[in-house]
This record gives C-alpha cells, structure tokens and sequence, in this order.
C-alpha cells in the first residue's frame, strides 16, 4: 500500500493500492464478516477472501451462502452468528432500513459483534441516518464507519472498488485489511460518519442524470432511424460522451436487460437527492426530471431491470423499435 502523507483534517485523502495479490501474514489476520452476498457483495467476499483473510458470509439466501462456503468461505444463518467471532463486519445491502436491521434488528450483529469492532457500512443513504446509525453503534463501544462503494460487480470481484469512506481514526485503522483488499481507490472524507455518503449521493446525483439523458439520447437515435451502433461508436468518440454512456448504452445495443444495477437503485437513489435538496432548499430539477423516468420505467414493469431499461421506456411511449425489443 502507497499512502500519500496526511492531508488537514479538512480535506481529503486517497489511498490506492499498487497489488490486489499480496497476502497478509498470517498472525495478523482479522476475521471478517460479510453480510449481503449479492452481485457486490459477493465479489467483495471474494476479494478478501483472495487477500487471505478468514471471511464469513451472511445472505437471505441459502443456496447463495452454500455457493460461498463451496467456493472456500464460511457461512452463517443471521447477521448476529456471523459477527460472532468477527473483528470486520462489511455491510453490503441496498438501504439504510436493511442496514439498520442489520445492525439493530432481531439477530443482527450489535447482539453479538465484539467490543472495538468495526461495522463498514457499504450501502447508500441519507447523510442524516449514517449519522445516527454510527451514533447508535458506536455508544455501545463498536465501531463505525460509512463506507459507500462504486465500481460495479466485477471491479468488485476483483478488489478493484473505489470507497467513499468516512469515520473515526479508530475506525479506519480496525477496518484498514478489509479496506485495502477491497478497493483499489479509499477516499477518506472526514473524521465523522455521513461525509462519506454524502459524497456518494452526489455521485449518485450524475450517475442517475447520465444514465437517463443517455438512455432519452440513443432512444431519440432510433427514432431518427440512425444506427444506433453507429450512434454509439461517434458518441463515445465525441464531447457527449459519458461514462455511463458508455458503459449502458451496450446493453440497449444489444437488446440485454439483466441487471448489473437495477432501475429501482436509482428511484431509491435519486428520491433520497429529492428528500436531502427539498431539506436544504436547494433546487435540484434535473435529478427530478431522470427520477421521474426512472419512476415511469419502474411502473411499467422494469424496476428490476437495468437501469438502461430508461431507453426502453422512451421506446414503449414513442412507439420506437430497439433491439430485442417486439415490433
């Protein structure tokens, strides 16, 4: 690990990491509980797991935790016989309701998680509840620190993830091995839990925006009657690009709507941006005007879909054909 020297306590700093092979004696091995095996989490598990920590994985589904355990894990029934035995508890859920049932809930891990532990919170939510999540946790002498993610599944899977994370120097230092295993960027935002997700809902802010203009871009493509893989190798040549452009408008080229990252993430993302701009007064109309897509494309069926399904839902009310779609 190359760490810059220390930035003032009101700025920033990132860590990058050079390797994501290199292996950690054995004598200092923290225990690690992963709690949420999705597509993220999954990958993550895998990713400390390759850093040769001792990792425990927790899901609501069974066949996914047999999966794991199969692959060279261990598994656990409830969030609370994870933590058991866990100095590292990685939290990768949707929301903050699931994570504070996690945490707080009927088995969930501040039942069971040692004293001076750390809980990483991983999901994305309102700077206002990580703030009192790590309130609550911490005044029963745990740790915790807020730790969104971005990258998608497969820099997860390959420890590669950028972290946006903030929360006490104790907590960074208890959670530091798992950190350094799954990211390959850790940005630390500030000594105190919600900084970190504040950060993220700005990303999540462009994100929503990009992914909605470019998905009302290469739907008004088609309208026109262009080749839309023309389209898209000239956009992603040219000044409209994004990387949500680039890295969505592949699966409506090729008519492949399996999530990688739902529709319904961004209705959830882009209304909590609503909630915190309606609070600060702060005029936000253009995340509305994509959270209003990603509504319409959610009620039409696709929440659970890919959130480039946007396009499909600019197709269905103009009466343009897309590939993969019926005529």
């Amino acid at each position: 690990m190359i760490r810059k020297d220390a930035k003032p306590p009101a700025e920033w700093a990132v860590e990058q990491k050079p390797s994501r092979n290199r292996r950690m004696p054995e004598s200092a091995k923290p225990r690690v509980a992963v709690i949420g095996l999705g597509s993220m989490g999954y990958g993550m598990a895998t990713s400390l797991r390759r850093a040769g920590l001792e990792v425990t994985g927790c899901d609501v589904s069974a066949d996914t935790v047999k999966r794991f355990v199969a692959d060279g894990g261990k598994g656990a029934v409830t969030p609370a016989e994870a933590a058991k035995s866990a100095d590292i508890v990685v939290s990768v859920v949707v929301n903050a309701a699931q994570t504070e049932t996690i945490l707080f809930g009927a088995s969930g891990v501040a039942e069971t998680l040692a004293k001076g532990a750390v809980f990483i919170s991983s999901a994305t939510m309102d700077p206002d509840v990580a703030r009192r999540l790590a309130k609550q946790l911490e005044e029963t002498g745990r740790h915790y620190l807020d730790a969104p993610i971005s990258g998608g599944a497969q820099r997860a899977a390959q420890g590669e993830l950028t972290i946006l994370a903030s929360g006490s120097p104790a907590a960074f230092a208890k959670a530091r091995p798992a950190l350094d295993a799954m990211a390959a960027k850790l940005y630390e935002l500030g000594d105190a839990a919600g900084q970190g997700a504040a950060f993220k809902m700005i990303n999540q802010l462009l994100a929503g925006v990009h992914i909605a203009a470019a998905s009302e871009a290469i739907a008004f493509a088609a309208k026109q009657g262009l080749d839309i893989r023309k389209v898209y190798e000239v956009i992603t040549a040219s000044a409209g690009n994004s990387w949500m452009f680039e890295n969505r408008m592949p699966h409506v080229l090729d008519g492949d709507y399996a999530p990688r990252s739902a529709v319904d993430i961004f209705v959830k993302d882009l209304g909590i941006i609503q909630d915190m701009a309606r609070s600060a007064k702060f005029p936000v109309p253009v995340s509305a005007a994509a959270l209003q897509m990603f509504l319409m494309t959610s009620a039409a069926g696709m929440g659970r879909d890919d959130d480039a399904s946007v396009a499909r839902m600019y197709a269905k009310v103009t009466g343009t054909h897309l590939p993969g779609e019926p005529k």
